[in-house]
């Protein structure tokens, strides 16, 4: 049986989504109806899908679901997260240029700035192994992963969802598409990871490229330029604020350390509206 399904496409820095209003209509997508929405050559194409549903916690005003191309529900999503907050302000769902929203891994709080521009309080990033999850049996910031034979050296961080960052001499050469799988796959990282690969530019600059578990490579990543921007400092590579450049634009990253919440904002745009018949 098919069903028509209203959607919006939009894009972070070229990290695209379907955005889904569950307020207004009633949706239940199967794993393989997310994988056909996701589809760039059969469907509406897009890293993630985005779903916009009434909160379920008091004094919070939307739940936020996240669904990799491959079907897969995760725990968060950044430049998700500004496309979120610009979605429901443009559609009418909130009057409010704040709001607070309910994720897998805790509440977050976007806000539409005067510019266009989206910042999003994205949380305390969670450094402890056990809880990003990554089996270790030290707490150091810097720890060595064994990918194919070679040891590289990376810094472990959830922003509500896991990342494995490393620090690389130039993206444009470094091995994301030959790593990018083994990095997210690694058994150290039970519940699959998000590989970042980090060039420093100078203190308050860095180039990214992140493979994101589930979806491959993208454009850019707002979990994984604030976790890139944490490894960053807790290496004394760089210092906040920080300029994060991804093929898709650029992201600002602030973190005052360890036990504060990092700050992102960057832009969110809509790209069009439709309808879609599902199979």
């Amino acid at each position: 049986m098919s069903s028509k399904l209203a959607f919006t496409k939009m894009h972070g820095l070229g990290n695209d989504f379907v955005v889904i209003d569950a307020v207004r209509q009633h949706i239940e997508l199967t794993e393989a109806q997310v994988r056909y929405l996701a589809d760039r050559h059969f469907g509406v194409g897009c890293d993630q899908l985005l779903i916009v549903e009434a909160a379920q916690t008091p004094g919070v005003d939307f739940r936020y679901r996240i669904f990799n191309a491959d079907g897969g529900e995760v725990e968060q999503c950044g430049n998700g997260a500004r496309c979120f907050a610009r979605f429901v302000f443009d559609q009418g769902l909130t009057d409010k240029r704040e709001i607070r929203v309910e994720t897998k891994k805790g509440i977050i709080t976007p806000r539409l700035e005067a510019d266009g521009n989206v910042t999003v309080d994205m949380g305390v990033p969670v450094l402890n192994p056990a809880d990003v999850p990554f089996v270790s049996e030290s707490d150091a910031y810097v720890q060595p992963l064994d990918v194919a034979g070679n040891t590289i050296a990376i810094t472990a961080v959830s922003m509500g969802n896991p990342h494995a960052v490393q620090v690389v001499a130039d993206v444009d050469t470094a091995p994301v598409a030959e790593q990018g799988p083994l990095i997210e796959h690694h058994p150290r990282f039970p519940a699959r990871v998000n590989a970042g690969f980090l060039q420093v530019v100078d203190d308050h600059h860095v180039r990214l490229r992140v493979f994101e578990r589930g979806a491959g490579e993208t454009l850019a990543c707002g979990t994984g330029a604030c976790a890139a921007v944490v490894a960053g400092i807790l290496r004394e590579l760089v210092v906040s604020p920080v300029t994060v450049e991804t093929r898709g634009g650029e992201l600002t990253i602030a973190w005052n350390g360890v036990g504060t919440p990092v700050m992102m904002t960057g832009p969110a745009v809509s790209v069009f509206s439709a309808d879609i018949t599902l199979p």
